[in-house]
């Protein structure tokens, strides 16, 4: 299956000059799974060169934009700033959904395994576009994607990790340390899914999904804080 990206480069006003590397970058592993013939690789090797090139991005604008933080509060932000669901919310609103190239069942999930889909993407997209054209213009892109969110990120004091911001809570407003216990752990060994809930006594507040049981935290504090209104 081959896709016209021309609309999508149209919308991020960049043109490829290797099309081949642009249709890569959508291409999931479970597509090829299904489509062994159509003679693409996956994503997975341009959203590693994807994540590098972000990386370096977002460390310099944040180095030269808070001369005066230091690093540990820079890795935080710089987390904030790079994380799946900021990530997979940018990819969605750059219209990267409508192009990516999955097999049937990762077409029909709409949940958690597509955040991370289209985080990796969006890193992969970076990716291709450092081989493509430099790194100059991935860096003009994810200024403009993503150098705008610092500021709000730092104002809201959302560098500060779920977790901290949620047990500073409940301490100031109930009196209670939070406790997480795992819930449930889905999928095969290699792409296991971890759901963790978090609790104020025996009170389940909310429960969060990831990757890995820490990231499963920091879901559940994120929307524990929601749910409470304490964001």
């Amino acid at each position: 299956m081959v896709k016209d990206f021309s609309r999508f480069e149209e919308s991020v006003g960049v043109v490829f000059k290797d099309k081949t590397l642009l249709q890569q970058a959508f291409t999931h592993r479970s597509y090829l799974n299904e489509n062994k013939a159509v003679g693409l690789a996956d994503n997975e090797r341009l959203e590693f060169l994807g994540d590098a090139v972000l990386q370096l991005a977002v460390t310099s604008h944040l180095f030269k934009l808070y001369p005066d933080r230091p690093e540990g509060e820079l890795t935080s932000v710089r987390s904030a700033l790079v994380n799946t669901q900021t990530l997979s919310k940018l990819a969605t609103d750059a219209g990267m959904n409508d192009f990516l190239l999955l097999s049937r069942g990762e077409q029909k999930d709409t949940g958690r395994a597509r955040t991370i889909i289209l985080a990796d993407a969006f890193e992969a997209l970076i990716g291709a576009m450092y081989l493509d054209q430099g790194y100059a213009a991935a860096e003009q892109f994810i200024a403009a994607k993503i150098f705008p969110l610092a500021a709000d990120v730092v104002a809201e004091k959302a560098w500060l990790d779920a977790k901290s911001r949620f047990q500073e809570a409940a301490q100031e407003h109930v009196g209670t340390t939070p406790a997480y216990k795992t819930i449930k752990e889905s999928g095969p060994d290699h792409d296991r899914i971890f759901t963790v809930g978090v609790y104020l006594g025996k009170e389940l507040i909310a429960s969060g999904e990831g990757a890995s049981k820490q990231e499963a935290e920091q879901e559940a504090a994120r929307k524990a804080l929601a749910a409470r209104g304490w964001a």
